[in-house]
């Protein structure tokens, strides 16, 4: 998988007269989680989901560059957002399998034996056939980690997916999702700082139109991270600059 290259970026909705974001620059690593933080309306979980496909028929997209194109990207995404968004009909295993369902493929016994391996490596193959309605917030959240897994893309786009979750689950699943998306190129919108740390390769702090990045240098040691003291000093970097681009949000310097 090359790195995603985006130069010169604006996007707004159609019918509307102000871009979410505008003059974008960035480029995600490949086979690297990158981190992106930012004040709410800045346009980072627009960008995921212009990435997932999602919104290429509501929104005007327009970069000087912009590689590999959507297109191209089609295929290659997985998505996987805050809400679990378990359909409460189908079992747990199901639920798993169900991106092979929408693209027409056959859920054959190969195919729900790798749901069961996946659903095993994230602590829930006991639950295979329960509903989601009889897991836990944590179980719910891990059943779609599975499913994101069962994709198998190289590109693994995540909005905020615990931040909904108590402190000792989130940081159980930030090390499974470490562990079990090594090597593919991991996009975290977070709004967390220290999450950011912990799995962040490429730390980004965006904000406003024109859009600006400020680029966070991480901690050394490689993800998932435990909390030192270098950690906590570039938390406390993190959280001043949010702080600072919060102040200009509000006075009126973003958008």
């Amino acid at each position: 998988m090359t790195p995603i290259r985006i130069l010169g970026a604006t996007l707004t909705y159609i019918g509307d007269e102000t871009p979410i974001f505008s003059e974008l620059n960035v480029e995600f690593s490949a086979a690297t989680w990158t981190a992106i933080l930012g004040p709410s309306g800045c346009g980072k979980s627009t960008l995921l989901r212009y990435l997932a496909g999602i919104l290429s028929e509501k929104v005007d997209f327009r970069a000087s560059v912009f590689t590999p194109n959507l297109t191209e990207l089609s295929g290659q995404v997985a998505y996987m957002a805050q809400q679990d968004l378990l359909l409460p009909w189908l079992s747990v295993i199901d639920n798993v399998c169900l991106a092979s369902r929408l693209n027409g493929k056959k859920v054959d016994d190969v195919t729900r034996q790798k749901a069961l391996l996946l659903l095993e490596q994230v602590g829930l193959a006991k639950k295979a056939a329960a509903r989601p309605a009889e897991l836990s917030g944590g179980q719910r959240q891990r059943v779609a980690l599975a499913r994101t897994l069962m994709q198998d893309k190289p590109v693994v786009l995540m909005d905020e997916p615990f931040s909904a979750l108590d402190a000792v689950t989130r940081h159980k699943l930030q090390q499974l999702a470490a562990t079990l998306l090594k090597d593919k190129t991991v996009l975290l919108i977070t709004h967390d700082p220290q999450e950011a740390l912990r799995l962040g390769e490429q730390i980004l702090v965006m904000n406003g139109a024109p859009a600006r990045l400020h680029s966070i240098i991480p901690p050394k040691q490689a993800i998932p991270r435990c909390i030192d003291g270098e950690f906590a000093k570039i938390q406390q970097s993190i959280l001043e600059h949010l702080a600072k681009t919060h102040t200009e949000s509000t006075s009126g310097g973003l958008k």
